[in-house]
């Protein structure tokens, strides 16, 4: 089974999109996660009649047959949905600078794999936590 890579984002306008950087020109916009997801879906159908339809492969040889979609947040698309974190405190936590993590926040700057790792380390962590939480 093919992986097709997708990336979300959220606008500072609030609505979402998805692209996938591997396959040029497709993506999903939406006023809410699940409805790009859906255009992005509805965008994938419609490259895949078109291959069937004329036999123009090109870029969306990928897209037939058996395929899942892999999705990833950029980070500032993640702390834009999951806004409720307190940048500072979870800058802290990670032992990372906090206007650093700010700007990965806004995207003004992009985390190198290392960060993005040590970031993504430290939000499972944290669902451990809270998974472990009993009232």
């Amino acid at each position: 089974m093919k992986i097709i890579k997708a990336v979300i984002e959220k606008g500072s306008d609030g609505n979402y999109s998805i692209y996938t950087p591997e396959i040029a020109g497709l993506f999903g916009t939406g006023e809410t996660e699940q409805e790009a997801k859906k255009n992005l879906k509805e965008a994938i159908e419609i490259a895949v009649d078109h291959v069937e339809e004329t036999t123009e492969i090109e870029d969306y040889a990928q897209l037939l047959g058996k395929h899942t979609i892999e999705y990833t947040y950029d980070l500032s698309g993640f702390f834009k949905t999951y806004h409720f974190f307190d940048i500072a405190a979870f800058a802290q936590k990670m032992g990372m600078n906090a206007s650093l993590m700010r700007h990965y926040k806004t995207g003004m700057k992009k985390a190198s794999t290392t960060q993005k790792s040590k970031i993504f380390d430290g939000i499972y962590a944290i669902a451990n936590e809270l998974n472990a939480v009993r009232f």
